[in-house]
């Protein structure tokens, strides 16, 4: 009589107030059966690697859609709804918006030019570039929030910031054309919260690469308090840096955490693979 493979399920932490390591098997993840706890964790935890599981592209997807909604990468330029996997690459043969990539090398969240942001992501090691580069580094935005003296968070609450895409880019580009800030301009500009209260109760930093200004702040004094709210919430005890090995597969709460892609060379190859989740809340 046949019976049922034995299925995998190991979760230890990863970080002390960041993310876990989970050891699973295809079965369990493709089945949907771990899906709600994945949702917890990955809320509570802001960060699940799954070492070496190898999801094919096929698989990603779906595995994707037993935790949400599928968002489409396409749609951000308009094109097709079919579900697909995102390739993140340098290589412009590979990627035609690699430029772009270019602001994920700098701490931040996907969706700030949004009203509701994406809910997460997942990535999948495709090629790797060379060793000792290309790491991610994540941390906790709820526990940088949490760690913060009470009379600060006082402050702090109610506070507004612009943020603009155009903001990222200069960080690698620092003098660009007319036409080319022209052209990032025209995303315009999104005022949001610097504290996100969410829907259950926490709260969190709003926080990266494309925060403008503090509304209501001189420039000076706006810079100041973005850059030492970055470096609070991006320091050790709330942070995770994640060495890749082809196969590894890392999913991330979006709305709880920033991230940022290591230096590596860009004609090494380095290619993940990535889906999404349509958002489900908006910043408040």
């Amino acid at each position: 009589m046949a019976t049922a493979a034995a299925t995998r399920w190991e979760v230890t932490p990863a970080a002390p107030n960041i993310g876990c390591i989970v050891h699973a098997d295809k079965q369990t993840l493709l089945s949907g059966e771990r899906a709600k706890e994945i949702r917890a964790l990955m809320e509570d935890r802001g960060v699940l690697v799954f070492p070496q599981i190898n999801l094919s592209d096929e698989e990603q997807i779906a595995f994707t859609h037993t935790l949400g909604t599928f968002a489409h990468e396409a749609s951000e330029y308009g094109d097709s709804k079919e579900d697909a996997v995102y390739p993140i690459t340098m290589d412009s043969s590979i990627n035609p918006n690699a430029d772009y990539l270019k602001g994920a090398f700098f701490w931040h969240i996907d969706g700030t030019m949004a009203q509701t942001p994406i809910l997460a992501s997942i990535m999948s090691d495709r090629r790797l570039s060379e060793p000792g580069t290309g790491d991610t580094e994540f941390c906790n935005t709820y526990a940088a929030w949490d760690a913060l003296p009470e009379d600060e968070k006082a402050r702090l609450d109610g506070l507004q910031v612009d943020h603009a895409m155009w903001r990222s880019q200069l960080y690698y580009n620092p003098e660009p054309s007319f036409a080319q800030i022209s052209a990032w301009q025209k995303m315009g500009v999104n005022r949001l919260p610097l504290v996100w209260k969410h829907r259950s109760g926490r709260k969190s930093l709003v926080l990266g690469c494309t925060a403008l200004q503090v509304a209501g702040m001189d420039m000076g004094g706006s810079e100041a308090l973005l850059v030492r709210l970055r470096e609070w919430a991006t320091s050790p005890q709330v942070s995770y840096r994640h060495t890749w090995s082809v196969g590894d597969m890392v999913v991330w709460d979006n709305t709880g955490t920033m991230h940022r892609a290591c230096p590596y060379d860009h004609r090494s190859g380095r290619l993940m693979h990535r889906t999404k989740l349509e958002g489900e809340e908006a910043f408040a």
